[in-house]
């Protein structure tokens, strides 16, 4: 796990400042405090900071190819480098460290671009290639290491793992992207291919970008996609050896390291099953940590001590403060991007917690995209049985008035919130799990937002990403579009963005065994009935794992990592929620209507309406914006 940076020119091989690459990896010093690396030729430049993991003497980077012909800048972990590594030696290949780094710089020596399919880890990296003549910039399947770019007035590309690293060049010009702003809105996290500074791309999961001195930046390729256009054939026995094969591989894949290893373990069902099979494979006690809150209604630690005793683990536990909003400057640093997702602060606590034994932690993120866990898909499959019964045209006119007649009753048990359900059976599949998905809805949005600013989006609508991307998905069924569009935005933009900037922002690395490609595909071509009964995720799943938990770890009430935020906004952040209606830096962008701010702070601290979700995204806009660009951007 690392971080890496660069420079290179397109159009001309002019020579590279070596400060300049330099400033950009300090920015991300902490994504690897083992060593530093820079390496220059005419026109391109490589910088790389180590967190070091396997290899810890052979691994150092920029690695140049045996030959000496390729240069390679590397953040991640290739679980079967072994297995290429011999694949390579019979095509005379020859290695000169035990590191995965050399196998994917003579993987590209071999294969080229096609080498990248190969690979099963996670990886963000860059390799310039003086014999080809290119820069060749790639990304894992799913997204989980980040790789941003941009093109700056020289005729460079700029390139790193995070943000700040671009924004330490001087010519990066810092000018925000409004249309970024409303996906964050309604979405929570700008999305995975975009930034909030105007220019700065991220480089889409599953992409590779092959420059070459002399042609235009090019588009980006897509080199690998999941389908779920196939079903596989079976009983559920079957597969669910199958499942558990895959599991205990992925999870034992990921358990090699020359430093020490642990998991996060919340007591859920993902990542007790993590710790389960780590627990399998390990001759030791498996190292594995907690955080728990101060407040009941939030506290999973009885959870995940049972695990623990159940697997004989060295388990660590800290409590925390339910009101741990102190966290809020140092995540907006981690993230650079404003990041709505308030479960970013237990995630930093309990990577902080693990960092103090462990330098890799294994954790449970993707079984819920893999194998349909979420809430939202239970009650977006079950609404689409509603939705088969009658077309749109009698549908949009019986429950949009139905909807629209419903009150919005924030303050009422969940039986009784049926509005959102009523408005969502008027709209096309695409168009409710759009909405569902979202945390804050256009009708809103337009509602925050200045006239001005309004014209400036030109149409722009934060879900009509997910519409495009459901319509289009290779799928059978409404679950497998839903399905398909969370991995392809929400997985991205939102969980992995979170869990490695806080991971790193402590020097930890995370590794998600659940997030296995073959684990992915395996759950995109399981039948509807493996994936969900009734009101139950991740079926096969949980019956997989039964041999390992209990059914009150597998089929309890799914909690997660949550945070009260509401009640923060009527309480101790009740100040903060009215300088961000009046004296903000959200007011001098003049994208909002002043008194359009001041009615939802009203509103929320008065206890007629519920809008903490909201006013927790605008705190986090507000204080990335200035940071970003300064007051009066």
């Amino acid at each position: 796990m690392c971080g890496i940076a660069g420079i290179y020119h397109l159009q001309t091989a002019k020579p590279v400042d070596e400060a300049r690459v330099r400033a950009m990896t300090d920015a991300i010093a902490h994504r690897g405090p083992d060593g530093s690396g820079c390496w220059l030729a005419p026109g391109v430049g490589l910088g790389h900071l180590r967190l070091a993991i396997i290899d810890l003497v052979g691994g150092v980077q920029p690695m140049a190819s045996g030959d000496g012909q390729a240069m390679l800048s590397y953040n991640g972990e290739v679980y079967n480098f072994a297995e290429v590594r011999a694949e390579l030696e019979t095509k005379g290949r020859s290695f000169r460290t035990h590191s995965d780094t050399e196998v994917i710089v003579e993987a590209w020596r071999q294969w080229g671009p096609d080498c990248v399919s190969r690979l099963n880890g996670m990886f963000a990296f860059a390799i310039h290639d003086q014999d080809r003549g290119c820069l060749f910039l790639a990304r894992d399947r799913l997204g989980v290491k980040p790789l941003f770019y941009a093109e700056l007035s020289d005729g460079s590309v700029i390139f790193g793992s995070e943000l700040k690293a671009l924004l330490a060049h001087p010519l990066l010009r810092r000018v925000p992207d409004f249309s970024a702003v409303d996906d964050y809105l309604g979405l929570g996290y700008v999305p995975d291919d975009t930034s909030i500074v105007a220019g700065v791309k991220k480089l889409p999961a599953g992409h590779y970008l092959l420059l070459r001195r002399g042609q235009p930046l090019p588009r980006p390729v897509q080199w690998w996609d999941v389908s779920f256009a196939d079903r596989a054939r079976g009983s559920a026995a079957k597969l669910e050896e199958q499942l558990v094969g895959l599991m205990r591989s992925a999870v034992t894949d990921r358990m090699i390291a020359d430093v020490p290893l642990g998991a996060f373990l919340s007591g859920g069902v993902d990542s007790s099953a993590v710790v389960a099979l780590m627990a399998e494979a390990s001759g030791q006690a498996v190292k594995t940590c907690s955080i728990g809150f101060d407040h009941p209604d939030y506290d999973e630690t009885r959870y995940a001590a049972q695990v623990a005793a159940r697997f004989a683990t060295d388990h660590r536990t800290r409590i925390v403060s339910a009101d741990d909003y102190g966290l809020i400057d140092t995540l907006v640093h981690a993230f650079d991007e404003p990041f709505a997702d308030a479960s970013a602060l237990p995630t930093y606590r309990v990577a902080e917690l693990a960092r103090e034994t462990v330098t890799v932690a294994l954790s449970g993120d993707g079984a819920d995209e893999a194998f349909a866990g979420y809430r939202r898909l239970t009650f977006f499959n079950a609404e689409e049985r509603v939705r088969g019964l009658m077309p749109l045209g009698l549908r949009r006119p019986l429950f949009g008035t139905l909807g629209k007649l419903y009150p919005k009753l924030d303050w009422a048990p969940q039986y009784l919130r049926a509005k959102t359900t009523l408005q969502g059976l008027g709209r096309s599949s695409e168009e409710a799990y759009a909405l569902a998905v979202g945390v804050t809805p256009p009708a809103l949005r337009a509602r925050l937002y200045s006239d001005g600013a309004a014209r400036a989006l030109q149409g722009h609508r934060a879900e009509d990403r997910y519409i495009a991307a459901m319509r289009a998905a290779p799928a059978r069924c409404a679950l497998d579009r839903a399905q398909y569009a969370d991995m392809k935005i929400w997985l991205p933009g939102d969980i992995l963005t979170k869990v490695d900037r806080a991971s790193m922002a402590v020097s930890l690395e995370a590794r998600e065994p659940l997030l296995d490609y073959r684990l992915i595909e395996f759950g995109a071509r399981l039948p509807v009935s493996m994936r969900m009964r009734g009101a139950t995720g991740k079926w096969l799943m949980k019956r997989a794992m039964r041999r390992y938990l209990p059914d009150d770890i597998l089929f309890r009430k799914k909690m997660g990592f949550s945070t009260p935020i509401s009640a923060w906004f009527r309480g101790p952040l009740a100040a903060e929620a009215q300088r961000i209606a009046r004296a903000s830096a959200l007011g001098e962008t003049g994208w909002f209507d002043p008194k359009a701010l001041d009615m939802i702070v009203t509103e929320h601290q008065s206890g007629r309406f519920d809008h903490g979700r909201l006013l927790w995204q605008l705190l986090m806009l507000d204080r990335s914006l200035g940071r970003l660009f300064g007051a009066g951007r």
